[in-house]
């Protein structure tokens, strides 16, 4: 009998089993491949090992070299240790020596620069006695005093006392020596004697004495610059309003002013190079500046005073207050003309100003640089040079005059550009009016004159004010003439026989004043285009005259003045609106009127023509011959008359008035295709001569007509998918005016047009 029950666990031990033999023979698999691989590398690892084997007698040959070289090391390093020991010892020994045989010729120095200082001061041999001073002054006294002190027996205590007598004598010599040098210092200064002057200063840095030796110096050299501004100034309050250099008397003092300064660093920087050493030319020069505000503060004033500059300013502001209120101010208002000197003058001082300070700075720059080779030394030097600069009366001073000057400069701008556009008048055979050249000749003299003062904020705020007066008053001026029209007669009969009742009535005929207005408008038409071509050479030309006066320009000012000139962009873009509005003006008024029924003449002209009426066509060609002849009278009352681009804008107005108005008469018409093909020529011999009239191309616009032409002439409706399908050219016309155009063909069936897949 068969036990059943443990039939479930005999099927799992089975099926494991199973499981655990085939990893078995998966790992035995893994095992032989391993094995088989590990046999293939046999051959290499044999002879591998072989070599090893050969190596290994050279190994032991190495060890041994290994171990000597490192003996060998040790005894050298022992050695060397040995040998820097003794260096060590004989470098000490040498740096006492020389220190002891400094020391003996310190003591010998001493009692010889002792003695001579008391035998120069007998002698009154200043400099030899400032030169044993010196040689005292560069001895280590700490050291000296040590010696003095040392009880060695080696010193003697009458030695002791000999150093220490030496050196009481020459402390209370140095002092004695300084107080008397700086004595006759001020004794030369007060009598004028340059020589001792001169001796003396080069003394006190002998003395150690270099800041006193500058300050000194630098009053008296004030107290010259002084006495020379004082007379320049007198000299310049007595001249005569007659003379030839009056007009810029201020501006010659304040340069006589600065060339003084200018020279006295020239003369005295090499001395004071010389005998104090570099980087001391800031010390003398801020004692200088001091003197030189003072001077220019007086020649300011005087100025001021003078040139009544604060009542001019103050009348020119009372005037611009009043003037939008009050019509009858006139008498009361500055002239411009005669500031036109003062700014000048202004300009010229503001220009000498900025010519002293870069002489100042670079000057100052290249003492620093030699003086000083520390870069972070170098910098705050620098900084400090233009802090005293900034904060100097000179600064405050140049920003009053730019302030009056600008003040100044914008009325004479104003009233100049309002007083050339009040004296505007037209020369005969000319086609721009006075207006255009007075006006740029003023703006171009104050940017000019702005540039010559060598202020970049002073050149920014006057292209400033050209820029808006021209795009103010100027363009206003331009526009309201612009606004009247353009007086184009009269068209009919009964418009002419009003136009005369009305004169009548008033008095006073009209034929001339009709002729002027229509010059005046072409004229202020060609004022705005040739004042287009100005402003764009002035902003070229000041580009170039900028740069080449600030050669070294910082970027940040550069970036002013590119922002300023980029204003005069702007100008051109209002006188092109200007242009724009002036040639609508003539279009209603000239243009439209007259081409109007000189096209509509085409429906007088019947285009369902047979074969020997087409020849007749070719031959004659009434309506386009008579249009062109009609065209070409018109533009010939204008040619003369309109400068080349503002022709050719009129040449391109007519174009267009004379395609949109045909293009409308053309689809009033029926034709058949004889008719199609006069269209055709018609329009292109109109083409054709539009085209030569102008230096503009028409081409665009007469693209539609020509295409309507070309759907008119075709032989065949299908013929227009060749045209304008899909794989046609670019095509202005839709498909719903092709079949418009294709329907004015009378041997055209519509349905065969209806069928057209467009």
């Amino acid at each position: 009998m068969i036990d059943k029950s443990n039939e479930p666990m005999a099927i799992i031990s089975q099926a494991s089993i199973a499981e655990i033999i085939r990893k078995l023979d998966n790992d035995e698999i893994r095992v032989n491949e391993e094995l088989e691989l590990m046999l293939q590398r046999h051959c290499h690892v044999e002879v591998k090992l072989r070599n090893i084997s050969k190596i290994l007698p050279s190994m032991n040959l190495i060890r041994e070299e290994g171990e000597k070289f490192r003996t060998m090391i040790d005894k050298t390093h022992s050695l060397a240790e040995t040998v820097s020991a003794k260096v060590r010892q004989l470098d000490l020994a040498r740096s006492r020596v020389c220190e002891c045989q400094s020391r003996v010729h310190d003591i010998l120095d001493l009692q010889l620069c002792s003695e001579g200082v008391a035998t120069a001061l007998k002698n009154e041999d200043y400099e030899q006695g400032a030169g044993h001073v010196r040689r005292y002054l560069l001895m280590d006294e700490k050291l000296l005093e040590r010696t003095a002190a040392d009880d060695d027996d080696d010193v003697s205590g009458g030695e002791r006392m000999s150093i220490a007598g030496s050196l009481s004598t020459l402390k209370e010599a140095a002092l004695q020596l300084g107080s008397v040098v700086s004595r006759k210092f001020d004794e030369a200064v007060r009598c004028e004697d340059l020589a001792s002057v001169e001796r003396f200063f080069k003394i006190f840095p002998l003395l150690g004495m270099h800041d006193e030796g500058l300050e000194k110096f630098s009053l008296y050299l004030s107290s010259k610059l002084e006495e020379t501004g004082g007379k320049n100034l007198r000299l310049a309050l007595e001249i005569k309003c007659n003379d030839d250099r009056a007009p810029v008397i201020y501006a010659d003092t304040m340069t006589l002013l600065f060339e003084g300064i200018a020279r006295i660093i020239e003369v005295h920087q090499p001395i004071i190079e010389t005998y104090y050493g570099p980087g001391r030319l800031l010390k003398i020069l801020q004692m200088i500046q001091k003197e030189c505000d003072k001077q220019m503060k007086r020649i300011f004033g005087e100025f001021m005073k003078n040139r009544s500059i604060h009542n001019k300013v103050q009348s020119i502001n009372d005037y611009n207050r009043i003037k939008p209120s009050t019509s009858d101010n006139k008498n009361d208002k500055p002239d411009p003309k005669f500031l036109d000197l003062l700014l000048g003058e202004l300009t010229l001082m503001h220009t000498r100003a900025e010519l002293y300070i870069k002489f100042l700075r670079r000057r100052i720059i290249n003492d620093i640089e030699i003086g000083s080779q520390d870069d972070e030394q170098r910098q705050q030097q620098i900084n400090e040079f233009e802090r005293m600069i900034k904060n100097s009366e000179l600064c405050h001073i140049m920003q009053e005059i730019l302030g009056a000057y600008l003040a100044l400069e914008r009325y004479f701008l104003e009233e100049s550009v309002n007083k050339a556009l009040g004296m505007d008048i037209l020369e005969q055979d000319q086609q721009t009016s006075s207006m255009v050249d007075d006006v740029f000749y003023i703006v171009k003299k104050c940017i000019r004159r702005a540039i010559f003062s060598w202020s970049i904020d002073g050149i920014c705020a006057v292209v400033n004010m050209s820029c808006g007066i021209l795009e103010g008053d100027y363009t206003n001026r331009l526009k309201n003439r612009l606004r009247q029209g353009y007086p184009a007669g009269y068209l009919d009969l009964a418009q002419a026989y009003n136009a005369l009742q009305t004169s009548i009535q008033q008095g006073r005929l009209q034929a001339s004043d009709t002729e002027y207005g229509r010059l005046m408008f072409l004229a202020y038409l060609n004022n705005a285009d040739v004042s287009i071509e100005y402003v764009e050479t002035l902003s070229k030309s000041l580009a170039i005259e900028i740069d080449s006066a600030f050669i070294h320009m910082p970027h940040k000012d550069r970036g002013k003045i590119e922002s300023c000139l980029a204003e005069m962009k702007n100008v051109t873009s209002t006188l092109r609106s200007v242009i724009d509005y002036g040639m609508e003006q003539l279009r209603a008024s000239a243009v439209k009127p007259r081409v109007t029924p000189w096209v509509d003449s085409f429906l007088s002209v019947n285009h369902q023509i047979n074969e020997d009426q087409l020849l007749r066509y070719e031959t004659d060609e009434p309506f386009v011959q008579t249009l062109v002849m009609n065209l070409e009278g018109l533009l010939q009352g204008f040619k003369d008359s309109l400068t080349p681009s503002n022709y050719d804008a009129l040449v391109g107005i007519l174009t267009s008035e004379v395609t949109i108005r045909l293009e409308k008469i053309v689809l009033k018409s029926t034709f058949n295709r004889a008719g199609g093909l006069i269209l055709d020529k018609e329009i292109r011999s109109l083409a054709s001569y539009l085209a030569s009239a102008t230096s503009w191309s028409v081409r665009d616009k007469f693209a539609r007509l020509v295409q309507i032409a070309t759907i008119l002439s075709i032989e065949k409706v299908d013929e227009l998918i060749d045209y304008c399908g899909a794989d046609a050219i670019v095509w202005r016309l839709t498909p719903v005016e092709v079949r418009k155009i294709a329907a004015l063909r009378t041997d055209f069936r519509s349905d065969d047009i209806k069928r057209l897949k467009l």
